[in-house]
């Protein structure tokens, strides 16, 4: 079988130690031609094919020779490889034009693969991706059903088929509870997202959108709502309005109505805000337990209550050693988070009063002071607003700052770079308690 190389994505660049995949032989290099005689288009198409407990794995060899591996193995036991193509086939990108897509709002000069938009089910399974679920062909779908590809990350926005093709601009947009209703018959989970935009899909349309998706439920696990984004650079680009506090108290108040509603009905809130919606609103958020296992936790919803929860347990468990311990250090947040995290470092400081902790606002002055949250600041803003600043011997910023798999933020400015120009160390911190205090007190 003759197969070029230089002309596919199943080429392996990982083995993990101990595998399947290093006990056979097979390395860095190597190409995946078939399993049980079936070529391989994609990731999913590979994982479908792992389940038999029997598999003949076909290989080419850096050196063109071919082999063919006869393995035995648990049904739920991987291979051990990674490719040098993490979904094998190319990424499908988005044909949509949605009024608030944050990536046509990007200036020129960030990082290159910050303007790809991919809508792709297979990224949405494998990396949490959201998809609309409007660039889909009808063997696209079966594959769905087919390989079990489950729980799908949807952007719904709304159920109205009419406004949905409004906002999202593509004439299939309107199709999307009918796929969604299949995916549910098949027995697929979903998680919904709807990004919040006043004047379109709030109020009247958000109580149809979430009642819609509410008859899903279980197969629709849960809606989260997010406000929309918008930055300075929305040059001839639909006009939109940002929550305002008046609009972000009636929002507050209107999913309050609608979780009460549904905790009684079928034992869920099933509908939950983001944080940025107390913010605005100048409310105090849910209760830890009122998250319910915070679902949407990706989404920004109960974010706050979660990392406070974490960090006075966690505060709880320190040592007499690391309670003692001297030192200055400061932290960068963005506008969102300010206030909670002034709290918690007053908190840390309380239980170790040795250590000195200074807080920074960063405002976004990249993408426009209206974007406020964490995790999208640039490099060339924390220089900015924290020169002259008295940062002690370390300064923390968010993990969320940096690219998921790599130390560079979004201005293309790395973190070493970074700590260069401040001639500081830099500490990134998961949303994580332990995490947060750990590195702080180390």
């Amino acid at each position: 079988m003759e197969v070029n190389v230089k002309n596919v994505n199943n080429i392996i660049n990982k083995v993990y130690k101990d595998s399947i995949a290093e006990e056979i032989g097979v390395e860095v290099g190597d190409l995946l031609i078939s399993i049980n005689d079936q070529a391989i288009h994609d990731i999913i198409e590979y994982k479908f094919l792992l389940s038999d407990e029997y598999l003949e794995v076909e290989i080419k060899k850096i050196d063109g020779d071919i082999y063919v591996y006869e393995i035995e193995k648990d049904y739920d036991e991987d291979l051990g490889i990674e490719f040098t193509n993490p979904i094998i086939d190319q990424a499908k990108s988005c044909r949509n034009k949605c009024v608030f897509c944050f990536i046509d709002q990007l200036p020129k000069g960030m990082r290159e693969t910050l303007y790809f938009k991919d809508d792709d089910s297979r990224l949405s399974f494998l990396q949490g991706n959201f998809v609309t679920l409007t660039n889909m062909s009808e063997d696209d779908i079966n594959n769905i059903i087919k390989y079990r590809i489950s729980p799908i990350n949807i952007s719904v926005h709304t159920t109205n088929p009419e406004l949905r093709q409004t906002m999202i601009k593509n004439k299939f947009a309107g199709k999307l509870y009918s796929i969604m209703k299949r995916l549910a018959d098949a027995q697929i989970q979903m998680n919904c997202q709807i990004v919040l935009c006043p004047g379109y899909n709030d109020k009247e349309e958000l109580t149809r959108t979430i009642n819609d998706l509410s008859n899903l439920y279980p197969y629709v696990n849960s809606a989260a709502i997010v406000p929309v984004g918008i930055t300075k650079h929305r040059a001839h680009l639909p006009n939109l309005e940002i929550f305002s506090k008046k609009d972000a108290n009636e929002t507050i108040d209107q999913i309050d109505q609608i979780q009460n509603e549904y905790l009684n009905k079928i034992g869920t809130r099933f509908a939950f805000l983001s944080d940025e919606f107390y913010i605005i609103a100048n409310r105090s958020l849910l209760e830890y337990d009122e998250y319910e296992d915070f679902i949407q936790f990706e989404n920004g919803v109960g974010m706050i209550s979660k990392l406070e929860r974490e960090i006075q347990d966690h505060l709880k468990t320190l040592s007499k050693d690391q309670i003692s311990r001297n030192k200055k250090v400061s932290i960068a947040t963005g506008h969102s988070a300010f206030e909670f995290i002034k709290k918690m470092a007053k908190e840390i400081m309380d239980v170790c009063p040795s250590i000195e902790i200074n807080v920074y606002k960063i405002l976004n002055d990249f993408f426009g002071e209206t974007i406020t949250v964490s995790g999208l600041i640039t490099a060339t803003d924390i220089m900015q607003h924290l020169e002259y600043k008295d940062l002690g011997e370390t300064l923390y910023i968010p993990r969320s700052m940096l690219k998921a798999d790599e130390d560079i933020f979004l201005d293309n400015i790395t973190l070493e770079k970074l700590q260069e120009l401040m001639k500081i160390e830099i500490v990134p911190c998961l949303n994580e308690g332990h995490d947060f205090v750990d590195k702080i007190l180390k």
